[in-house]
């Protein structure tokens, strides 16, 4: 049975969890969902994720919600393509499980205020960014920045030598990141702009890339 993905490629947890299937080499359908007709707000679809959110997941009888839970269940049931949990090496696994909650709790937050300050809120919400917010929000995305530069000078990658989960989640957060005037915060530090260009040349993540800027 096909796996079905309901999202679109432009948001930012519906393109992570696209990437992640992509690296799994998992088939799935893509089924769109549109924000600006509220066909996430609608009775079919709040039966599927009752807080109204992309991406959901439905596999099988299987119906999850939040893009780190999708990742995280089919990297434990599915085992073709990249290993991006490390579950085969307890100690690299603990470490993905360190920066994912890093990514999660740190990073996150604050670049997905400023992608949604300087990006969203003019281009769909024809709203005036508040700078306030944005000044706020750089100077965390700032100390986080610091401590991956640290990290990244003593590995590859964030968790562990390998590619993983903690790095896959940063992608589309990162790619929209690079379109702010911002963007040296991430090429003014050597290890950081490193693992960037590195991960974003994956081909599972230019795939999603090209589908994002071609709005398909």
């Amino acid at each position: 049975m096909v796996l079905k993905l309901y999202g679109f490629p432009m948001s930012t947890p519906t393109a992570a969890v696209m990437t992640f299937l992509a690296e799994k080499e998992i088939e799935y359908e893509l089924v769109y969902v549109d924000l600006s007709k509220g066909e996430h707000k609608s009775p079919a679809y709040l039966t599927k994720n009752p807080f109204g959110q992309i991406p959901v997941l439905e596999d099988g009888s299987v119906t999850l919600f939040e893009s780190r839970a999708i990742t995280a269940y089919i990297a434990r049931k599915y085992k073709s393509g990249t290993d991006l949990s490390r579950d085969d090496n307890m100690e690299a696994s603990a470490m993905v499980g360190v920066w994912s909650e890093v990514e999660s709790k740190q990073f996150n937050p604050a670049i997905s205020a400023i992608i949604f300050e300087k990006l969203i809120k003019p281009l769909y919400l024809h709203q005036t960014p508040d700078q306030a917010i944005i000044d706020e929000n750089l100077k965390k995305l700032e100390l986080v920045l610091d401590v991956y530069e640290t990290r990244l000078s003593n590995s590859k990658y964030l968790a562990c030598e390998s590619f993983t989960l903690a790095d896959l989640h940063h992608l589309p957060y990162i790619y929209y990141f690079m379109k702010t005037p911002w963007a040296d915060m991430i090429t003014s530090r050597v290890h950081v702009k490193a693992w960037w260009e590195d991960i974003s040349a994956r081909p599972s993540f230019v795939k999603v890339a090209q589908r994002i800027e071609s709005r398909t």
